[in-house]
């Protein structure tokens, strides 16, 4: 049942990973034709399936992240269970886990048993505070990990408490980075010239390309993509603070409200869009105005600046903002909510809200697929399965089990 579309079609991934960091990961990889199948606990499954909200009793988070993937089910407490995963962990590329540091060993499932029945099989790790450290032993979610990377820290405004996301964000841009990383690896892995741990290949070596470990945690991913603020703080003694919807290191960049109780973005953080904003607003003046004249100069006056500008935007209504500022080159957008989204031809031209049919739940929109392939796109050809739904094909194609067989481990609980 692999994906007909996409430039990853072939890859085997096998997903053993629960709740969003590392399926992310997998189900980026099967929207561009991963055959990704997902490995869950019988009678239960992924925790995901429990999260609402729901329609006719199905869980809409488990349809859009486990979409174009294949469920199993396979108890991995069990030894019957664990040779099972290893036959199926010798026909996959890649693996994605997400357990507590140490489970995978306890169950005789670590990376060096999987390596013993496929050298080259890449491994990625999600746990909240990686494989290695003081902290490895503490359990983690996202939360946690926002707050620890030093994201929280700096979210809200000055007067207010620190400001999570409504979004599982630390586990989110996890799974990015594990999808990367994981291509990376199959990249090192199948390059042409490299060798058993690899490393270049010597002239003669015969032994064949090996997979590697990749340990992701919750809280580095995101930790990564605050770039400039550990230099600030070592070399200028600097820390982040909260400074609400601006941009501490440029202006203007905030949230104004519209004439009609609307809400318009505005970014004009290079001296180029500043000078067009200002012409476009018919203010030319600010542009002389000293205290406006550079980005240094805006930054300590964006108090003033920030007055400025709600006064013209609140006078207007938010078409009325657009279409004045837009055409003239600023960069202003609209706060949507998904109604608006859907709305938005701009959305529906490039495919990035698609229909997708499912037996359960009946058609519904879910994102397209992000970002866009000029030769090989990926596709949405399913929603999220039914647990076990793929047992017969996955171990019938992959393992060769037929009718008999299959019906023996469930009877014993195995599957």
């Amino acid at each position: 049942m692999t994906n007909q579309f996409g430039p990853l079609r072939g890859l085997k991934v096998l997903d053993l990973s629960i709740i969003v960091a590392g399926g992310t990961a997998s189900s980026l990889l099967a929207d561009f034709g991963a055959e990704v199948v997902k490995v869950e606990r019988p009678g239960g499954g992924d925790p995901l399936r429990n999260w609402g909200p729901f329609a006719n009793g199905v869980s809409l988070w488990w349809k859009v992240h486990s979409r174009n993937k294949q469920s199993v089910t396979l108890d991995l407490a069990r030894p019957e269970g664990q040779e099972v995963l290893k036959d199926l962990a010798g026909q996959a590329d890649l693996l994605i886990e997400g357990f507590r540091p140490g489970t995978l060993e306890r169950w005789n499932l670590g990376p060096a048993d999987l390596h013993r029945v496929n050298p080259g099989l890449v491994i990625v790790r999600y746990s909240g505070f990686g494989q290695t450290g003081p902290y490895k032993d503490r359990p983690g979610f996202g939360t946690i990990a926002e707050c620890m990377s030093g994201y929280i820290g700096m979210s809200g405004f000055p007067d207010t408490p620190p400001a999570l996301p409504p979004i599982p964000l630390a586990d989110e841009i996890a799974g990015v980075f594990g999808a990367m990383a994981g291509m990376m690896a199959l990249y090192r892995r199948d390059a042409p010239g490299a060798g058993a741990d690899g490393a270049d290949r010597e002239d003669g070596d015969s032994a064949p390309a090996r997979g590697q470990v990749i340990d992701v945690s919750l809280f580095e991913p995101l930790f990564r993509l605050c770039i400039p603020h550990l230099p600030m703080f070592d070399l200028l003694g600097i820390i982040r603070e909260r400074v609400g919807n601006d941009f501490p290191d440029a202006a203007p960049r905030s949230l104004y409200r519209t004439g009609d109780e609307r809400w318009l973005g505005l970014s004009a953080t290079s001296q180029s869009t500043w000078e067009r904003l200002a012409q476009a607003m018919g203010l030319p003046d600010l542009i002389a105005d000293p205290r406006f004249a550079d980005n240094a100069a805006r930054l300590e006056n964006k108090d003033a600046l920030n007055v400025i500008l709600q006064n013209w935007l609140g006078q207007r209504s938010l078409d009325e903002s657009l279409a004045q500022l837009v055409p003239a080159g600023g960069v202003v957008g609209p706060v949507y909510d998904s109604a608006q989204i859907v709305a938005d031809p701009h959305y529906r031209e490039r495919e990035d809200v698609v229909e997708v049919a499912d037996p359960e739940i009946g058609t519904t929109l879910m994102p397209g697929i992000v970002p866009k392939f000029s030769d090989t796109p990926g596709a949405v050809e399913h929603a999220g399965p039914r647990l076990g739904e793929h047992n017969q094909p996955v171990y019938g194609s992959w393992l060769g089990y037929d009718s008999a067989t299959l019906a023996e481990l469930a009877e014993r609980g195995i599957i």
